[in-house]
């Protein structure tokens, strides 16, 4: 197993492919790739098997997106293995003394796996619940 922290269109794109979330153009593939913070691909036997990006400003917040590992290959730790290298980079970013918000949204059925990582689920008393548009699906 290697993280390689780069990855070409396609991909980025099989991978995408591979959990069934919705087809992208290979132009908006290479901006999502272009204007990620960072990102990490876990490497089998030189096959990828999982994937994560971070998004955001860097500053006061860092998003986990695409998180993705194939099917074929979960229950192996990837996806926490991953997740953990995200989490080091967003951490690297944070100055001293601050405190950043480190988000997501996660795939229903998810929660627990990204609460065992110290996750919050929203709604709480002081949160509300996290909430999404698509713009462009009818």
């Amino acid at each position: 197993m290697k993280l390689i922290h780069e990855i070409d269109i396609d991909t980025y794109l099989n991978l995408r492919d591979s959990v069934g979330w919705k087809k992208l153009s290979n132009n908006q593939a290479k901006k999502s790739i272009n204007n990620a913070l960072y990102i990490t691909v876990l490497y089998e036997n030189d096959r990828p098997c999982a994937m994560g990006r971070v998004v955001g400003d860097g500053a006061v917040i860092c998003y986990v997106q695409d998180l993705v590992v194939r099917p074929e290959c979960q229950g192996k730790g990837y996806g926490s293995t991953v997740l953990e290298d995200l989490k080091s980079y967003v951490e690297s970013l944070r100055e001293p003394g601050t405190v950043m918000m480190f988000s997501l949204m996660c795939a229903k059925g998810r929660e627990q796996f990204y609460e065992k990582h110290g996750f919050i689920a929203r709604p709480t008393d002081k949160l509300g619940p996290g909430m999404i548009q698509y713009l462009g699906d009818e």
